[in-house]
């Protein structure tokens, strides 16, 4: 950005004068022409203006010069009257169009004359009249609509994602993304809502009837049966591994005055009487023992639906195992955990996540190129979601506009425009000029042929 320290100019017949210092304006004047402040592209145009009225000014002092010397010498050069009556017609031309274009911005010479000064006047109806042009004739569902429905969006981004650079921008800009939105949000507060999360949904409801109903289910389709096969199969294994200690155990119970041999004997027999029925267990799937256990599972779960003392047992052991200490804890290790691993991924461009993200960024890019019937399906989205966005809140967009007009400052909006639209409008200052000069020669031609 760079500061205007010229002083503001005001445009006459002879071209950009010194207008009054701001000191000795009015506020809104001083506001406007001291520390106003011009971007680069502002100030090119700016440069780029002033040599156009330079132009058209050197353009109007020729005509005058000109006008000067064939008026004086037309008497002995009586051919210098067709000149002197071009240049006159030129120095008309030229100031009706410095007055035309000069009326647009503000008052010829600072003389308030009706119709002058037209944008500074009207600059809120200008303003207004400017955003409804746009509502109307570009905020339009149809107009919308078709245009994207021209571009081809979906194919376009997808030829885009394809690529290893589009699908790397994407990942960067997703990790941009979650690194500020970890930053945004507040640890305590996630997990007070985690641990919210956790009351209502988990702690809050009985656990008893959902656990019995999942139960109910695995019990009755039989998935239980494999941990059934393994702990018999662990406990055959503990047996055959446990010779001595089945007969200890025997020996250590029986009564002392049992011989020595005898508890031998009956341990023997103890453990060969384990050992066979813990084989026979295992061996046959429709034993008593495992269909035993089969009716003590469905009958717990069938009270942990509808037995209100087995109900509250599980809400005891629920309160004893996740009371207020350990749902602090789950909710504090569970965001941790989760802000850790995706900060380590996001951070890491050779990690998991990052490549498998990338990968199915640039999967996601060729199915909108070789899969019309997808790109259709997204283009389709894409018009939905801009006609929604148009409907309603085309009056906000337009009003945009029209809002940012009325704060302009009245002299301000004159700069602005006329930065814009002001070295074009030279032009018809150096065409009216070249203009008159040519009508002005053909009138005194036709007018000298006529009346001689």
């Amino acid at each position: 950005m760079q500061v205007n320290s010229e002083p503001t100019t005001r445009e006459s017949p002879g071209g950009p004068t010194p207008s009054t210092p701001p000191a000795s304006r009015g506020p809104a004047e001083a506001r406007a022409a001291v520390g106003h402040q011009l971007s680069a592209g502002d100030a090119e145009k700016a440069a780029a203006l002033r040599k156009m009225k330079l132009v058209a000014l050197g353009l109007l002092l020729v005509m005058a010069v000109i006008f000067v010397f064939a008026f004086a010498l037309q008497k002995e050069y009586p051919w210098l009257q067709y000149v002197r009556a071009a240049a006159e017609g030129g120095m008309v031309g030229a100031l009706a169009d410095w007055f035309a274009v000069t009326a647009l911005f503000k008052y010829p010479m600072g003389i308030k004359i009706p119709h002058t000064a037209i944008i500074p006047r009207r600059k809120d109806q200008i303003g207004a009249s400017l955003g409804e042009f746009v509502e109307t004739n570009f905020l339009s569902e149809q107009v919308v609509q078709d245009k994207l429905a021209s571009v081809n969006i979906a194919r376009r981004a997808g030829e885009w994602l394809a690529t290893p650079a589009g699908s790397e921008r994407v990942a960067k800009e997703g990790a941009a993304v979650i690194r500020g939105l970890f930053k945004v949000l507040n640890d305590d507060d996630v997990q007070a809502v985690i641990e919210g999360m956790v009351r209502k949904h988990l702690l809050t409801p009985p656990w008893g009837p959902p656990v019995g109903k999942m139960a109910e289910r695995i019990f009755r389709d039989g998935h239980h049966h494999n941990l059934v096969d393994l702990l018999v199969d662990r406990a055959a294994d503990w047996v055959d591994d446990n010779h001595a200690t089945v007969t200890h155990l025997v020996s250590d119970r029986s009564p002392t005055w049992v011989p020595q041999f005898v508890d031998g004997l009956v341990g023997d027999k103890v453990y060969v009487e384990i050992l066979k029925f813990v084989r026979a267990v295992q061996a046959d799937p429709n034993h008593q023992v495992r269909q035993s256990i089969d009716k003590y599972l469905n009958d717990l779960a069938q009270d942990l639906q509808h037995d209100p003392a087995m109900i509250a047992r599980a809400e005891d052991i629920k309160a004893q195992v996740l009371g207020d200490p350990e749902v602090r804890e789950l909710a504090s290790r569970t965001w941790g955990t989760v802000k850790n691993a995706l900060l380590g991924a996001v951070d890491d461009p050779d990690s998991e996540l990052t490549v498998k993200f990338k990968a199915a960024v640039r999967d996601f890019g060729s199915r909108l190129v070789s899969e019309p019937e997808l790109a259709g399906k997204v283009n389709a989205w894409i018009g939905d979601a801009a006609a929604y966005l148009v409907r309603t809140y085309r009056s906000d967009i337009a009003g945009v506009i029209t809002d940012t007009v009325a704060r302009w400052d009245a002299e301000e909006t004159s700069q602005k425009i006329e930065l814009q639209v002001g070295k074009d409008l030279q032009f018809i200052r150096i065409n009216g000029t070249v203009v008159g000069a040519l009508a002005g020669l053909a009138i005194f031609t036709v007018a000298h042929l006529v009346f001689g």
